[in-house]
């Protein structure tokens, strides 16, 4: 492995370790509530396995042809033991594809993904599924995600399918240089998540993840609640072309 790439990835994450916990410590939180998710996007397998080898253990990948492109090399013998979530755009025609590496979707946007990934969970015969169910909650076009409206009706949908696992809401911040307004659209996931605790709807119960907060606002999304923040470019650098 290339020791330089190790070395620097290694840096770059005890730098974004330092930052969860320095925020964590401002908001009055504990830092061993909020995981870190290493986004994965464009990465070869050398970059991703110098973050696993630096002790990193939860992955995400948001494209379905590089989670499968990607997946066996990360599961031969010796690479360290590590959680793949997948947070991207999910097609319907990719769901098998993604089942086969993923442990967890954060990104249910509809009943209608949400129908056919109970569908194949159940095909396949293996447990639950855990899911996230990603909202659009600063209200971009340019966003996926479930209208900030409909998001506790779709998470009750959701917990009610038999083979997935509701824990929690995921989203994308607004894109704005206004700090105010990135916290505002992290803000309204937490209190989407309380309405959905507090609905006692069937399956809802475990519905407490806040997977939110990248790179450049992670700071924002922890004084806000998150209990996931998921960075790639401040650990990998910026992303090589796909």
């Amino acid at each position: 492995m290339d020791q330089d790439l190790a070395a620097r990835i290694a840096a770059n994450l005890d730098t974004v370790r330092r930052r969860i916990d320095d925020a964590a410590t401002a908001a009055g939180r504990d830092a061993g509530e909020i995981r870190l998710l290493l986004a994965v996007k464009t990465q070869p397998v050398a970059a991703i396995r110098a973050a696993l080898d630096a002790g990193t253990d939860l992955l995400g990948h948001n494209r379905a042809q590089e989670l499968t492109a990607t997946g066996p090399a990360l599961a031969e013998p010796g690479v360290p033991p590590h959680e793949m979530h997948f947070i991207g755009h999910l097609q319907s025609n990719k769901v098998n594809q993604v089942l086969r590496w993923a442990t967890c979707v954060q990104s249910v946007n509809s009943l209608r993904l949400a129908t056919r990934l109970d569908q194949a969970v159940a095909h396949a015969g293996r447990g639950p599924l855990d899911v996230l169910v990603e909202v659009n909650t600063a209200g971009e076009a340019t966003k996926t995600g479930a209208d900030a409206a409909g998001a506790v009706g779709l998470a009750t949908a959701v917990g009610s399918l038999e083979h997935l696992r509701l824990r929690g809401l995921m989203t994308v911040g607004a894109h704005s240089p206004d700090p105010a307004e990135v916290r505002r659209s992290y803000d309204r996931l937490a209190r989407l998540r309380a309405e959905v605790l507090a609905s006692g709807a069937p399956g809802t119960d475990e519905a407490h993840g806040l997977s939110m907060g990248m790179s450049g606002d992670l700071e924002i999304a922890v004084a806000a609640g998150a209990t996931m923040v998921r960075v790639g470019t401040a650990v990998f650098g910026a992303r090589p072309n796909p």
